[in-house]
């Protein structure tokens, strides 16, 4: 076999997969359109100009890979991976940007395309998508700038330090942020644990930004109330107390 063609899946592999390709650039949609279309286990559903239309068609579609170009203007990939609802898709990077590999993969990408794309490089995410499978799995996202969240006929690009706190809703979080409360469709637990150090829970359903508390109030029974620098105020269980007063002695 020539290699510069791409090697071709097992035929024991038959299942098709559902695909979403973002990128803001036509001609590169276009080109990885193509490399796609010549595996017939892959079936392209739509294509994201930006990372809104990304989310957007991602709830519309529900793909099981997207392909997805880190380097967008306005709202980037790791932005985009990072908002995507659990379970997540498949996510195979794409960019022109080689140092943006090491976050991509600890952001469990299937795999990290280089641009322009080329049919032996694509044939092997397709491996790798296929032997995947089209079972979802949760796993660690990068820590964002910015969370993205359609919600209501709107999409919210909520920069990571204008968070104040978060608020589970069942399968939702209500992320509040000023005067805009947006409801993400990820569990509490999952989204914490991609948005770094900055987040302590302060009960099961609530956890606040650090940077943005006040003042901590103790409260009868050893419950406590975290008053934000907004005016908001989070209740604090005990047992999330004494962890959350270290976390802000910490900081200083």
């Amino acid at each position: 076999m020539n290699p510069a063609e791409p090697s071709q899946p097992s035929r024991a592999i038959t299942a098709t997969l559902r695909v979403l390709v973002v990128d803001d650039e036509a001609p590169a949609r276009a080109r990885l359109r193509r490399l796609l279309l010549a595996h017939p286990q892959i079936h392209v559903v739509a294509e994201a100009r930006n990372g809104r239309e990304a989310l957007e068609l991602n709830a519309t579609h529900a793909p099981d890979a997207l392909f997805l170009d880190v380097q967008m203007p306005e709202v980037d990939g790791l932005s985009v991976a990072a908002s995507l609802p659990d379970p997540p898709p498949a996510i195979v990077f794409v960019t022109a940007f080689d140092h943006y590999a090491l976050p991509a993969f600890d952001a469990a990408a299937i795999d990290y395309l280089l641009k322009p794309a080329d049919a032996e490089h694509v044939a092997r995410a397709v491996q790798r998508l296929l032997a995947r499978g089209t079972e979802r799995q949760g796993s660690a996202r990068p820590t964002p700038s910015q969370l993205v969240i359609p919600d209501r006929g709107r999409t919210w690009v909520i920069a990571l330090g204008e968070i104040e706190w978060l608020e589970a809703a069942d399968n939702y979080v209500v992320v509040h942020a000023g005067a805009r409360s947006p409801l993400l469709r990820r569990t509490l637990t999952a989204l914490l644990a991609d948005l770094g150090d900055g987040f302590a829970r302060t009960q099961r359903g609530a956890a606040v930004a650090l940077a943005h508390v006040g003042s901590l109030q103790t409260l009868p029974k050893g419950d406590a109330s975290v008053q934000m620098r907004s005016g908001a105020q989070v209740p604090c269980s005990r047992q999330f107390r004494g962890p959350l007063m270290q976390r802000l002695q910490a900081r200083g």
